[in-house]
């Protein structure tokens, strides 16, 4: 095995036999997501009503984001391959029949996690187009009834 792979190896061992480390580790996952969640209300239909726009902040954000999606899901997908491949050799090489179950239902929760994983990214790329333009229609009807508005 090559270092890195080694030292991938190594540090997912170190997290997942670490409370703290799987408690970070899941604080950074939902405060990642809710940063995702704040920045895709953060429509300037939202801030229509108190004259705030909010392109020059949103877009840069959601374009860095979009160019990262890809390359994580690499890198997602391929430890998980990795993952269930290592669990697949520990639940091979098992001895005893206890480790064996043990082994067994890791492996399992590991294809169900991976494959929700990868379901539910299915379902988000399916859904972007039509939500992007239900936004886009919704941002169109708040702006110009701010600005018919305005002008009365």
């Amino acid at each position: 095995m090559t270092t890195l792979g080694v030292k991938t190896t190594n540090f997912l061992r170190a997290v997942t036999q670490n409370k703290k480390a799987m408690i970070a580790l899941k604080v950074a996952l939902v405060a990642f997501c809710a940063l995702i969640l704040t920045l895709s209300f953060a429509n300037p239909a939202f801030a229509a009503e108190t004259d705030i726009n909010l392109d020059p902040a949103v877009h840069p954000v959601l374009n860095l984001i979009n160019k990262l999606v890809n390359p994580l899901l690499l890198i997602v997908g391929a430890g998980g391959v990795i993952f269930c491949i290592i669990l697949g050799v520990k639940y091979a090489t098992a001895e005893e029949p206890q480790e064996r179950e043990k082994r067994k239902q890791s492996l399992k929760t590991a294809i169900i996690g991976y494959l929700l994983i990868f379901i539910l990214v299915v379902i988000l790329r399916l859904s972007i187009g039509p939500l992007t333009k239900w936004m886009a229609g919704n941002s169109n009807t708040a702006q110009t009834s701010t600005s018919s508005t305005k002008t009365k």
